[in-house]
This record gives structure tokens, C-alpha cells and sequence, in this order.
């Protein structure tokens, strides 16, 4: 609840604006707008004055100089592998305290897998707004048309490497692939699921890594069959045809029969009207692993406005907020109540097989929460990536990827 010395208007009885940076597409914006304004019809002396910057990168290079500025926002929307610089900084107002106030939600009501993906320290700094999981999405067009059934729960990663190779194809016998199986970003979010169904690690600990373990016999293993997807089975476009288009287009022009998402290409593909398609779980390995997609809500430190800020978070959280960013397909709600019910599975939208991404919950890891975390993935992305296109040996990307991450865990 708000303090009662708290002021909901300005000193020209004008309502308080709370600013509220987030980046995403026109989708998510347009489910943030009507976010707010549901909010702001319930409370007229307040104003949530919302930008959305598109590009991640751009939105994170804001932030960092917003916040070297001395002139954040008040609240701002950000995954959890980019919350590491904020929290160390202490430029974050950690929720805690004010969830374990509230009577309008409660930390029981929500998936603790999100939750503990922003605890720094034992204390939850930001409110998990949503999450997700890696899943395939696929055209049931064409694996119709191949002679493929629909991929089912059980499917291993060679039944995945065959279906994709069988998808892969060349239509008008030029000798050029017209028809890719599978797109897959050569990056390590992709790569983890695969590494932790194969018993392997990404770190020598999860709360307090020294160093990366990518040389290890089950990481590199997996490691090594994630990079053959493209340089020994070619199944996922080259370097040179992912440049001149990307997996992404080319699955939604019909052209890529399979391409690894979490939730958030869910509403950009419910506009396809060409083909059928629908979703399917990772191929499983010797165990069940996933990787957490998870956006939350962080109030400022620097925020005056801290106690007003904390009044929209609730409310995007409850039931009803976190309904109206539901009903968009975009993400998966942190709610328990949510995420399990027709709100969200919605039977009458594609994807048919939304419970999938339900299903996958109970296996969700996520990446160590530490200060330098994006820099050790950006580290590892590049190098992978050319391992991945064929540019280095798998054993250079490791080697590199070692050294040019030691300077981040120390």
C-alpha cells in the first residue's frame, strides 16, 4: 500500500508521471499501452509515461547512460541476463520489501523459477513480469508434404537432425539449398538446453563462477553437436545465406521448415496465413533441460517517485495486469494462476500446443546473476558463432572463450 505521506500530484496539482522504459516490437508495446492506461483509468493523479526503444542493445545503451546521467526512469523492464551491472551498482530498489507488504499479490503466487532468477544476494530485486522456454515452432505444411508426422515429447537429437535433414532441400536442382530444416541463432542461450541435457555445465559454480567449463568432456560433447548442426549436417543456413536472409524470414515465407523461439515469435507468427504451424518440445537429452526466458519490472534507486512506482508494478502483476499482457501470446505470465489456464493456452489461437511451454517449466535453468554476466556471454557468442560457421575449430572457440572471459570472473 502507499504511504499516506506520499503526494499523488505535483505541486501544480498536476498528476505524477512515472516514467517506464521497455523494448520490444509494436506487439509488446501496443500490450504495455493498454497496460497503463487500465492502470491510469483507476488512478487519474498518476501517469505512466511509457517508451519503447526496439533494439535491445539500443534500450540497455540508454539505460547505462540514463543511469551515468543521473535521470533513469522509474521503472524499467529488463531480462534478467542484463540485470547483473544494475544490481551491483546498486541502482536498483529491491521489490522485497514491498511484495512482503502487499496485499494485492504475494510471492506464493508466482512461478519460483522467475523469482529466483532476480534475487541478487538472497533478496528480490526486480518482479518477474513473464517467462518462457526454448521451443521448436514448425510448418506443418511441410513436414506434411515431406511424409513427416508432427515432432512429438519423445523425439531425441538424432530423430531432431534426421527430420531436419530429410527438411532440408533443394527444389529446383541448381544445386543451391532452397529449403532449410531448422534456424537456430549460433549464440549460448541456444546452446545451454543442449549442454544441461547432457549432463554438462557452462561454469565451475553457479553462484560463484571462476571460470567457464566449456572444455568439459559432457559440455564440449554438446557443444560440439550443436556446431555440426551447421557445419556437418547443413541444416541451418550459412553464414553467407543467414546474411542475405535471416532464419527468421525465411520461416515465415515458408522456406525454413523449423526454427528454435521462445514465446515472444508467438504473435508475429499468429499473422501467417500462407501455412499451418504449430510447436514442439527440444529434442531430449540423457536428462530434461531448458533455458528461462524472464522480463521483470526494476524500480530505480534513483526514482523519487519509488513508493507510486511500486503501485503500477503491483498492479501489472496481478491477475488482471498480468491478463491484459496474456491475452497478447507474447509471453508466458509469471503467475502460477495464469500460466496454467485457458487465459493463456487459449485453444482457439495458435499455436494448438501452447501447454508445451507450461510443460517445460519444471525443467528451467538460468544463467549465474552476476555483475560482468553479459559480458561472458557476449564473449562466448562471438567465438561460438565462428565455430558454428565454420570459421574456427570448435577447440580455438573454447580456448578463446576461456581466455577472453577471465577478466570478467574475477
Amino acid at each position: 500500500m502507499l504511504s499516506g505521506c506520499t503526494p499523488l500530484t505535483n505541486d501544480d496539482n498536476q498528476p505524477t508521471t512515472i516514467t517506464f522504459f521497455i523494448s520490444g516490437d509494436p506487439t509488446d508495446e501496443s500490450a504495455y499501452r493498454m497496460l497503463a492506461a487500465d492502470f491510469m483509468a483507476a488512478h487519474p493523479d498518476l501517469t505512466i509515461a511509457l517508451l519503447n526503444i526496439p533494439s535491445g542493445r539500443d534500450f540497455r545503451r540508454r539505460l547505462a547512460a540514463d543511469f551515468a546521467a543521473n535521470t533513469p526512469p522509474d521503472i524499467f523492464l529488463i531480462n534478467y541476463r542484463h540485470l547483473g551491472p544494475f544490481v551491483a551498482g546498486e541502482a536498483i530498489a529491491p521489490v522485497a520489501p514491498w511484495l512482503k507488504r502487499s496485499q494485492m499479490i504475494s510471492r506464493e503466487e508466482f512461478y519460483p523459477q522467475a523469482l529466483d532468477a532476480f534475487t541478487w544476494q538472497g533478496v528480490l530485486q526486480c518482479m518477474p513480469q513473464n517467462m518462457s522456454s526454448p521451443v521448436i515452432y514448425f510448418n506443418r505444411d511441410l513436414f506434411a508434404a515431406a511424409g513427416l508426422p508432427d515432432p512429438d515429447a519423445g523425439w531425441t537429437w538424432a530423430d531432431f537432425v534426421e527430420t531436419a535433414r530429410t527438411l532440408t532441400r533443394d527444389l529446383d536442382g541448381d544445386g543451391v539449398i532452397d529449403q532449410y530444416g531448422l534456424g537456430i541463432t549460433p549464440s549460448l542461450v541456444r546452446a545451454a538446453p543442449f549442454v544441461w541435457m547432457n549432463g554438462g555445465e557452462l561454469v565451475d559454480d553457479l553462484v560463484a563462477p571462476s571460470r567457464l567449463t566449456l572444455d568439459d568432456p559432457a559440455t564440449q560433447e554438446a557443444l560440439t553437436w550443436f556446431v555440426a548442426l551447421q557445419t556437418e549436417h547443413h541444416v541451418v543456413p550459412d553464414a553467407v545465406a543467414e546474411a542475405a536472409e535471416s532464419s527468421l524470414s525465411r520461416f515465415l515465407s515458408g522456406r525454413l521448415a523449423m526454427i528454435v523461439e521462445s514465446r515472444r515469435a508467438t504473435p508475429e507468427f499468429r499473422l501467417i496465413e500462407a501455412f499451418d504451424w504449430d510447436v514442439a518440445p527440444l529434442p531430449v537429452g540423457k536428462q530434461p533441460a531448458s533455458i528461462l526466458h524472464s522480463d521483470a519490472y526494476c524500480i530505480t534507486a534513483a526514482s523519487p517517485h519509488q513508493e507510486l512506482a511500486w503501485r503500477f508494478v503491483e498492479f501489472a502483476n496481478t491477475r488482471e495486469g498480468q491478463l491484459i499482457l496474456a491475452q497478447s501470446g507474447r509471453t508466458i505470465p509469471s503467475r502460477l494462476d495464469l500460466a496454467d489456464s485457458p487465459a493463456f493456452l487459449a485453444p482457439e489461437a495458435r499455436p494448438a500446443h501452447s501447454r508445451i511451454f507450461v510443460d517445460a517449466i519444471p525443467t528451467l535453468r538460468s544463467f549465474p546473476l552476476l555483475a560482468t554476466w553479459s559480458d561472458i556471454e557476449g564473449v562466448v557468442d562471438a567465438e561460438l558463432a565462428q565455430a558454428f560457421y565454420g570459421q574456427i575449430s570448435l577447440d580455438v572457440a573454447i580456448r578463446n572463450a576461456a581466455a577472453r572471459s577471465e577478466e570478467f570472473l574475477r
